[in-house]
């Protein structure tokens, strides 16, 4: 097969994935509305009618980093450094590179004085991609190794390469879902709250938990939550004390 069938190839498998990151520019038309009187509510210092109204555009179904940056500034002002910090990282989630989601992230982090998680030594590897990213290529990978062996049959090579790649990649993406940053990251959004080693307030506190601090949900149970904690730790928080990332 010549090199420009097989970029040809490529570029239409690129367009055939959906889009990695999942994210609008902003709210779409029906939220416009709400959108706009949320801002003029957080310009006037009514941050809690900002919060309401911006919550509303969220509730309705819709997801951008612009929303989610705006919301977080809300709760700033308003002095909620847990959902903050929240809906900081759902922006992040959706446009790793937005700056100002970023920044401000940092700042708020500081205020709550919040703990962080340690990615392991592996994620700290593969945190130039995201789990999309690494499952994306993993196809790409996937379907030329597939169409290889259908125009090029015998050269087994090449095929082995193509599968082999797009298991590291599919391998990559698993690790980064199901580690520090994965779909079970949460943030502590409650204040005092603490990890304890048994489900019930009186038991011995493992960890007190500042508004903002990481943990990664590992079983749910009833009103409590088993969590890894940024102490490389484990422990039980109440499960209204914290929501997760990933909506």
């Amino acid at each position: 097969m010549k090199p420009r069938a097989l970029l040809q190839i490529l570029v239409l498998l690129l367009f055939a994935l959906p889009n990695a990151k999942g994210a609008n520019d902003g709210p779409s038309r029906t939220g416009d509305d709400l959108f706009a009187k949320a801002n003029t509510e957080f310009a006037a210092g009514n941050f809690k009618a900002a919060i309401a109204d911006y919550q509303t555009v969220v509730d309705s179904g819709e997801r951008s980093a612009n929303l989610f940056y705006d919301l977080g500034n809300a709760y700033f002002r308003h002095g909620d450094f847990g959902r903050a910090i929240l809906n900081y990282d759902r922006a992040l989630r959706l446009d790793p590179h937005h700056p100002e989601a970023d920044a401000n992230l940092r700042i708020a982090r500081d205020q709550a004085h919040s703990l962080e998680l340690a990615p392991s030594a592996l994620e700290k590897y593969l945190n130039f991609g995201t789990a999309n990213f690494f499952a994306i290529v993993a196809a790409i990978f996937f379907w030329l190794a597939i169409i290889w062996m259908i125009l090029r049959p015998g050269r087994v090579l090449w095929e082995l390469a193509g599968i082999f790649l797009a298991a590291i990649c599919g391998f990559a993406a698993f690790t980064l879902e199901n580690g520090t940053r994965g779909q079970r990251l949460a943030i502590v959004i409650a204040e005092n709250a603490e990890a304890r080693v048994a489900t019930v307030d009186s038991s011995r506190s493992v960890l007190a938990l500042p508004p903002g601090s990481e943990v990664v949900i590992l079983e749910e149970r009833g009103d409590w939550n088993y969590a890894a904690l940024p102490n490389d730790q484990r422990g039980w928080i109440a499960a209204n004390a914290v929501e997760r990332v990933r909506l």
